[in-house]
């Protein structure tokens, strides 16, 4: 049996999360069990998407954070870890600038990815299998500052694409009308051929949607239950949700044009409902790390 310890940390525009995971293999079942999620809230996108840059308050912050990351990194000893950012960072004239930054105070390689490397990590876990076998569905994944949707089909990815249409960057009013119209356009071009479609949502705010739908695991949540959802949400000002609802600060504000994003995406899709497995990126980071070190490192189990 073996038993390994891997880490994740995932840069993105809402939030900043460290994975801790344990991998336990007997050579016919693989289990990912999950240690602790760390998730600081930094709002990286309030910067990037209006100033094209992040400010030096931030970047202090950010260090400051992945400084205690990394010492959590050295007291759980994972065999291997990676870091990742994702749209705010991407975006950031001086991102580059930033992950040098942190890999010379604190050690971290920080790899920044595109949008379409984000929604093959993501969908890596292949968590969809228990739910759609070999079915038709549309890979959803919204985050901060970008959407991430891919298209499978019998197995195989169809199409994929990402736009920058996020939750932070629709707070800000800086989503783009004609991002939209290109959403729309590619997603009826190709969820065209298929016939009752379904959906696997990732990111936070779908978890939350998905919890506050009072879904239990293999369960679907509606079209029309997240509408409805959202419109209760609404009916509250920001500090009664987190008061009354116990949404955290910085979901209080973003699950809204979350809603907005998933409501837009089904019903260009003709998509009814959706299921969330609760992954995400760095869930996505652990499964192919342990696929890469599998592949490094055989072993040869006794029955």
């Amino acid at each position: 049996m073996q038993n390994l310890k891997f880490a994740a940390i995932d840069i993105g525009s809402n939030a900043i999360r460290l994975l801790l995971k344990r991998v336990m293999d007997d050579g016919q079942k693989t289990i990912f069990q999950k240690e602790s999620l760390i998730r600081m809230p930094l709002r990286l996108g309030d910067d990037v998407f209006s100033k094209k840059r992040v400010s030096q308050d931030k970047i202090r912050k950010l260090i400051d954070i992945m400084r205690g990351f990394k010492n959590l990194l050295d007291a759980y000893q994972p065999i291997r870890y990676d870091a990742f950012a994702t749209s705010a960072m991407r975006e950031a004239l001086n991102g580059d600038e930033i992950a040098d930054k942190i890999k010379d105070e604190t050690g971290i390689a920080l790899k920044i990815i595109d949008g379409r490397e984000e929604a093959q990590i993501i969908f890596s876990t292949h968590s969809e299998k228990a739910i759609f076998h070999q079915g038709e569905f549309l890979h959803i994944d919204v985050g901060g500052g970008s959407t991430e949707l891919m298209m499978f089909a019998k197995g195989n990815t169809m199409d994929s694409n990402s736009f920058r249409i996020g939750t932070v960057r629709i707070l800000q009013g800086m989503d783009n009308k004609n991002e939209w119209t290109e959403m729309k356009t590619w997603l009826r071009k190709v969820t065209r051929p298929y016939k009752k479609l379904l959906a696997v949502g990732s990111g936070g705010n779908i978890n939350k949607l998905f919890q506050l739908a009072g879904k239990k695991e293999g369960q679907a949540v509606s079209f029309e239950k997240i509408k409805s959802i959202k419109a209760n949400i609404e009916q509250y000002e920001l500090v009664d949700r987190i008061n009354i609802l116990g949404l955290r600060p910085d979901r209080a504000d973003v699950i809204i044009p979350a809603s907005d994003i998933y409501l837009s995406v089904m019903q260009w899709a003709n998509i009814k409902k959706v299921y969330v497995p609760q992954i995400g990126l760095a869930d996505g980071m652990i499964h192919l790390m342990y696929e890469r070190f599998r592949k490094e490192h055989p072993i040869q189990f006794v029955s």
